[in-house]
C-alpha cells in the first residue's frame, strides 16, 4: 500500500439491494431479503474483499405507501437488524457490523445494551447508525397518533446519544476483578451511576453489561439536514451521505468537517461515506444497458409511491406528464425532499421521470467498467468529496460478486485500498480512536 488516503468501504445492506426492482433481475435471489443462508453468503464475500462494514438498514413499519405499491416491494419482510448482526458477527472475523437504531422509538437503555452486547459478542466490531426515523407510520406502532416534529426528534437524538455513550462508561475497563479467593467479583469505585435528567428522557443506569471492547461501539449518523449536518459534527464518527454529484459532496464535506474544527474535533475522527449505486459490466455501454433494464423492473405504482414518501404528500394526484408543481413544507425527511426537488428541476423532469428515477435509485450512480468506476471513486476521495463510500449493489449476488472481484482489485492495483484488515475491531480498520470513558480516567 502506499502513503496516499485510503478508501472505507461499507456495503448498504437493507439487508440486501436498495433497488425496488433488485429481487426481479435475472440470476438474482428474489427471497434475499429474507433468507439467512443468502445474507451470511453476502456478508462472508463482503469479508473476503476487505470491506469495512456490513451497514443494516432498518424500519419499523411497512414503508408508507398504498398497497398497489407495498405489494411489489420486496422490504415488507426483513430481520430485526441486531438479530440478524449477532448471527452474522459468529459467521465472520472481520467484518463490521452496523445497524440502524431509532432515537424516536426505543429507549436508551435498551440501544445501549444491546449495541454494547453485540460488540462483546463480535469482539468489537459494532456499530451504531443514529437515525431519527422520518417514517410517520412508525410512531402508530409506537401508542403514538401523530409523528414527532423534525427539531424534536433532532433535539431528543441529541439527549439519547449523551445519555446512551454515558450508559457505556457505567463500568471502568478494568471494573471486573473477579477475584475467586476473596469472592469479588467487580469493584465498586468502578461503576457510575449515570442519574439522567433531561428534557426527554430520564435513566438512572448503570448499564448491566461491561463496557463494549471498543469503548463505544462506532456511532454512525445519516441526517443532511441543518439539524442532522450539525448532529455529526458534535457526535459521529462516520456518515452515511446521499450526493449526487461531486460538487455536493465536496460542499457536504467541507461544511460538516469545518463544524468539527469549530467545535474542537479532530475531522480525521469522522469518516464522509456517501451512497454509491455501482454497477459493473465489461462496457460502459454492457453496464448501461444492465441499469436500463433493472430500471424497466421498477413498476410506475411502486415509483410513484416512492415519490410520494420522499415529498411527504401524494404524488399521485400529480399530472404524471407534468413538471413537479410547488411542494409545500412536511415532517418528512427534509434533506431527501430537498433533493428531490433539485433533482427534478436541475433535469427538467416530469412526475413520471422523477417518479421513475426514485423507484429505482436517484443518488450518486457509478456505472461502468472498473476501470472508469474506479477512476470515478480515486476522483471523489483526491478532491475531498468523501472518505470513502457505502457501496450498493444492483442486484445480488451478482452486483457483489462483481465489485469484490472485479473493482476492488483494481482499487488495490491502485494503492486506494486495503489488501488486509489493519486491526481486529472497526474503530482500528476506520482509523478511529477508542473513546476514553468520561467517568473513569486511564492512568498512564
Amino acid at each position: 500500500m502506499n502513503g496516499s488516503r485510503q478508501l472505507r468501504l461499507g456495503a448498504f445492506m437493507r439487508p440486501v439491494s436498495i433497488h425496488t426492482g433488485a429481487w426481479r433481475y435475472p440470476g438474482a435471489y428474489p427471497d434475499a431479503n429474507f433468507n439467512f443462508e443468502h445474507i451470511k453468503q453476502f456478508a462472508q464475500k463482503l469479508e473476503y474483499g476487505k470491506f469495512d462494514a456490513f451497514f443494516m438498514a432498518d424500519h419499523l413499519a411497512l414503508l408508507n405507501m398504498p398497497v398497489e405499491a407495498l405489494k411489489r416491494s420486496a422490504t415488507v419482510t426483513s430481520f430485526e437488524p441486531m438479530t440478524l448482526l449477532s448471527a452474522l458477527a459468529a459467521v465472520t472475523k472481520n467484518l463490521g457490523l452496523i445497524a440502524t437504531g431509532s432515537t424516536t422509538y426505543d429507549e436508551p437503555y435498551h440501544v445501549a445494551r444491546r449495541f454494547a452486547s453485540l460488540d462483546h459478542i463480535s469482539s468489537g466490531r459494532a456499530g451504531w447508525n443514529v437515525v431519527t426515523t422520518s417514517n410517520p407510520h412508525a410512531s402508530m406502532n409506537f401508542g403514538r397518533e401523530e409523528h414527532l416534529e423534525h427539531a424534536d426528534r433532532y433535539a431528543r437524538a441529541k439527549e439519547f446519544y449523551t445519555v446512551v455513550t454515558g450508559l457505556w462508561d457505567s463500568w471502568a475497563d478494568d471494573a471486573f476483578i473477579r477475584n475467586v479467593a476473596d469472592g469479588i467479583y467487580f469493584n465498586p469505585e468502578k461503576l457510575h451511576y449515570l442519574d439522567h435528567k433531561g428534557k426527554h428522557l430520564s435513566v438512572r443506569g448503570p448499564l448491566n453489561i461491561g463496557r463494549p471492547l471498543q469503548g463505544w461501539p462506532v456511532i454512525v449518523q445519516a441526517g443532511a439536514s441543518d439539524a442532522g449536518r450539525q448532529l455529526a459534527a458534535e457526535t459521529a464518527e462516520a456518515v452515511f451521505a446521499s450526493h449526487s454529484n461531486l460538487a455536493a459532496g465536496q460542499a457536504f464535506y467541507a461544511d460538516v468537517k469545518g463544524r468539527m474544527k469549530a467545535l474542537g474535533r479532530n475531522p480525521e475522527h469522522l469518516k464522509i461515506l456517501p451512497a454509491c449505486f455501482v454497477l459493473v459490466g465489461d462496457t460502459v455501454e454492457e453496464a448501461r444497458s444492465k441499469r436500463a433494464h433493472l430500471d424497466s423492473l421498477v413498476h410506475y405504482q411502486s415509483a410513484i409511491a416512492s415519490l410520494s414518501i420522499v415529498l411527504g404528500h401524494d404524488a399521485s394526484k400529480f399530472d404524471p406528464d407534468k413538471p413537479l408543481p410547488k411542494i409545500p413544507e412536511s415532517n418528512a425527511s427534509k434533506s431527501a425532499r430537498e433533493r428531490a426537488i433539485a433533482l427534478a428541476e436541475t433535469e427538467g423532469l416530469t412526475v413520471r421521470q422523477l417518479a421513475q428515477r426514485l423507484g429505482g435509485f436517484s443518488g450518486l450512480a457509478i456505472v461502468g467498467t472498473p476501470e472508469t468506476i474506479a477512476n470515478e471513486m480515486e476522483e471523489w476521495l483526491m478532491t475531498n468529496g468523501c472518505d470513502g463510500f457505502n457501496i450498493m449493489f444492483p442486484y445480488l449476488p451478482d452486483g457483489l460478486d462483481n465489485f469484490v472481484e472485479q473493482v476492488v482489485p483494481e482499487l488495490q492495483q491502485r494503492g486506494l485500498f486495503r489488501t488486509e484488515y489493519e486491526g481486529t475491531t472497526l474503530r482500528a480498520n476506520l482509523g478511529l480512536p477508542r473513546p476514553d470513558n468520561q467517568f473513569f480516567k486511564t492512568e498512564n
